[in-house]
């Protein structure tokens, strides 16, 4: 091949391609401080929820009091003509309503004395026993990984068994409130065994068997009070003799109180429950089989029998809100309806309290404060006790979205954080002389 045919390199093209641009930098994360992160964590944490969502209730039930009272609804008629009216009448209302379950509930400084002052909250402390006692039952299943839904029945048991005991044995003062105490652990523990020994030997779900569980209960119970087994002797109604005063809680404050000793007893299974969670073998157990079930069982913890200690534990503590319904408020003798609906309160107080120990505990004073005062509300404002109700329902609302909560109040989320700020990084100049700027 001749040269003529070969095409011609300008010797000046290879110098005319730019110049290679230098390797970005790499660039700067800021990280966030160690302030803003714990900040972050306290302001979006479930505690913060917790109390969130007791003030979006509050709020809520503020607004149900002002649109159910009648002078607002009046002073609403001619709103355009006189607004002012309507907002003076609202704010009496919610206002007098929110007064009423704070004197109902902590302190009323009206009455004449100080004893008479200060029993508000004693009563709310004596509404909020049973409650503790079953939310801690109610708790410890659900830190398990199980939803013991059974609070009525194993009340009803220990009831059973504890005013059993208490109006049949005549034992000294002291022996006896111990003997019928445990007479009601053992029952209520024994009712929520039955749940969780059919969950680990035959799967059935404990949501279904507690159920189930809760009608036999009652309607054995109710059996039982038409038999002289529970029955008052001469009496035809379904109710049992009254308890002797030797198995009754004794007042702690006077008689003047209706405080009675199931609060220390209270008081006692907090810290029993608190330590078992976190300082034993057991409750390690217990946590592990509620977060994974599967990896613990690889782990060589037996689930199965974790389940049925679990629900053996937990009955037994909601069985002592039955023993404090039957030895503490009742002593004339008990009924099939003992119970009052704790058993199903207690759930909305291991929701509240985050199923921890110490949260279940300001949760049930919480909820007892609302019962106390809830009646007082009615008494003295005439504002109807469903209000008290509905607060507590959307309470477990509010407590069940937390995405909502923390929406309404622009709070951060903890789990899922922001990407931390970055610093945009300018390498130096190219020999064109333009600025490149990483992104």
């Amino acid at each position: 091949m001749s040269d003529e045919n070969q095409t011609p390199v300008a010797p000046a093209a290879a110098s005319a391609a730019p110049a290679a641009a230098p390797a970005t930098p790499p660039l700067e994360v800021e990280p966030p401080s160690r302030w803003r992160v714990t900040f972050n964590e306290i302001i979006g944490g479930s505690v913060m929820i917790s109390v969130l969502a007791v003030v979006l209730a509050m709020v809520a039930g503020g607004i149900l009091i002002a649109v159910t009272d009648p002078d607002v609804q009046k002073a609403a008629g001619y709103f355009f003509a006189r607004p002012g009216d309507t907002f003076v009448e609202i704010w009496k209302s919610v206002s007098g309503a929110y007064v009423a379950l704070f004197q109902g509930s902590v302190f009323n400084p009206t009455r004449p004395d100080f004893v008479a002052q200060i029993k508000p909250i004693t009563e709310t402390l004596t509404f909020a026993t049973p409650l503790i006692a079953a939310g801690l039952g109610v708790g410890l299943a659900f830190r398990v990984g199980m939803f013991n839904i059974g609070g009525r029945g194993q009340m009803l048991i220990a009831a059973a068994c504890a005013g059993w005991v208490g109006f049949t044995l005549h034992l000294p003062w002291g022996i006896h409130m111990i003997v019928a105490v445990l007479a009601g652990l053992i029952g209520g523990g024994i009712w929520g065994g039955i749940a969780g020994l059919l969950k680990a030997r035959t799967g059935a779900h404990e949501v279904i068997v507690t159920i189930m569980l809760n009608y036999v209960a009652f309607y054995l119970v109710s059996f039982l009070l038409r038999t002289p087994i529970l029955q008052a002797p001469g009496s035809n109604n379904p109710k049992s003799p009254p308890i002797d005063s030797t198995a009754v809680f004794p007042d702690l404050l006077g008689p003047q109180f209706n405080l009675h000793f199931g609060f220390i007893f209270v008081i006692a299974a907090t810290v029993f429950v608190w330590w078992l969670l976190n300082r034993s073998s057991l409750g390690f157990k217990f946590r592990a089989v509620g977060i994974n079930p599967n990896a613990a069982r690889v782990a060589g913890i037996d689930v199965k029998n974790m389940y049925v200690y679990a629900m053996l534990i937990s009955g037994a503590l909601v069985g002592l809100a039955g023993v404090a319904q039957v030895l503490g408020t009742v002593q004339t003798g008990f009924s099939s309806g003992i119970d009052a609906g704790i058993g199903f309160d207690a759930i909305t107080v291991a929701l509240l309290g985050r199923s921890k120990p110490w949260g279940i505990f300001i949760a049930g004073i919480l909820f007892g404060a609302l019962k106390a005062g809830g009646f007082a509300m009615q008494a003295s404002q005439g504002i109807p006790i469903d209000i008290v109700l509905v607060v507590q329902s959307l309470i477990v609302l509010f407590i069940a979205a937390p995405p909502l909560v923390r929406t309404v109040f622009r709070l951060p989320d903890p789990a899922n954080p922001k990407k931390p700020k970055t610093r945009t990084a300018t390498p130096a100049s190219t020999t064109t002389g333009e600025a490149v700027t990483a992104k």
